[in-house]
């Protein structure tokens, strides 16, 4: 039976786990909410499913426990983040605060990301500067996952693309998405349960499609759009990877075994100010766009799903199987 838990609850647990792995206590408290938060918005594959994981590798030092992520402005409007091996989640709240108070002088602001792990579900970044007023969009890449198209060979992750701006008395547009047909941690959470997967997700090591999620996660993922999709993945990589100095998927470890060194990823952010872009029609021109999307019966906003998850789970609390509570509660000493 799943167990249900407060968000509160959730987070405490999370915390406290990650504590007794051997973080600090600001890192375990930034990465817990993060993951509370991802499931609160219906995405288990980067929610708590993820902690077991994450607490091994501070366990073993595959993640720095307690890494200082260290900024460097390298011009006016670009700031590198060593992550320092650690979770991504303490390094991009840095970086993302500091870009945030630099743009209202400066337009656009670029921040590099690198030594870096899992930055978990990449919409709620940009969203968190799109409450404050500015637009943003985000790069990351992971682990080998896709071959180039042709190839059977993992060389790029399923680097995830985000997007987010502000709305006038609205929550934020928020959008993002993998560039595999479906984000690995969807495959991960069916190998956990032993569910099968759709046969167009993934190939097996051969290279044929598979429906078993093991079977999946041992070969290759299939891209968003065929050929163009593997064309933006290696866009992707480059922007994350290799702009930033973050090792390229097919140099990066596992991020949910606890051997071998950091996966050291890279993550790129660009943070704009609408109003120093594009003057103050910036909102009026949105809800133009938006309200003409809207306008077509049967048609709706990306995040409508996500925010009615959200608003759900702050009443009602969130599920997670028995098996993943058990053993949260065993790591916390609970």
């Amino acid at each position: 039976m799943p167990v249900t838990l407060t968000l509160d609850d959730a987070r405490d647990l999370a915390r406290a786990a990650l504590m007794a792995a051997g973080t600090s206590p600001e890192n375990a408290a930034i990465t817990a909410a993060a993951l509370v938060a991802a499931d609160a918005d219906g995405i288990a594959s980067h929610g708590l499913s993820r902690l077991p994981a994450y607490a091994d590798q501070v366990a073993t030092g595959k993640v720095q426990g307690n890494a200082v992520p260290a900024l460097d402005w390298t011009a006016t409007a670009t700031l590198r983040v060593n992550a320092g091996c650690g979770f991504a989640f303490p390094a991009v709240a840095a970086g993302l605060a500091a870009a945030a108070e630099r743009v209202r002088e400066t337009g656009i602001v670029g921040v590099g990301v690198y030594a870096s792990h899992h930055a978990g579900a990449m919409g709620h970044h940009v969203e968190w500067l799109a409450e404050r007023g500015l637009a943003g969009i985000a790069f990351t890449n992971s682990p080998s996952a896709i071959a180039p198209w042709g190839g059977s060979q993992g060389v790029f992750g399923t680097n995830p693309v985000a997007f987010a701006v502000p709305r006038a008395g609205r929550p934020p547009l928020v959008i993002d998405a993998s560039l595999s047909k479906v984000a690995r941690g969807k495959i991960m959470v069916a190998a956990q349960r032993g569910q099968p997967i759709p046969d167009d997700w993934a190939l097996d090591v051969d290279g044929k499609p598979t429906t078993d999620a093991k079977a999946a996660l041992a070969g290759t993922m299939l891209p968003v759009g065929d050929a163009k999709g593997a064309a933006l993945v290696l866009m992707v990589e480059i922007l994350a990877a290799a702009l930033t100095g973050g090792q390229f998927g097919f140099e990066a470890s596992s991020f949910f075994t606890a051997d071998g060194p950091s996966p050291a990823i890279g993550h790129l952010f660009l943070v704009m100010d609408p109003v120093r872009l594009g003057g103050d029609q910036f909102p009026a021109r949105l809800e133009t766009l938006l309200g003409a999307i809207l306008s077509q019966e049967g048609t709706r906003l990306p995040g409508d799903r996500r925010i009615a998850a959200r608003t759900k789970a702050a009443g009602e609390g969130i599920s997670i199987p028995d098996d993943l509570a058990a053993d949260l509660r065993r790591r916390a000493g609970v």
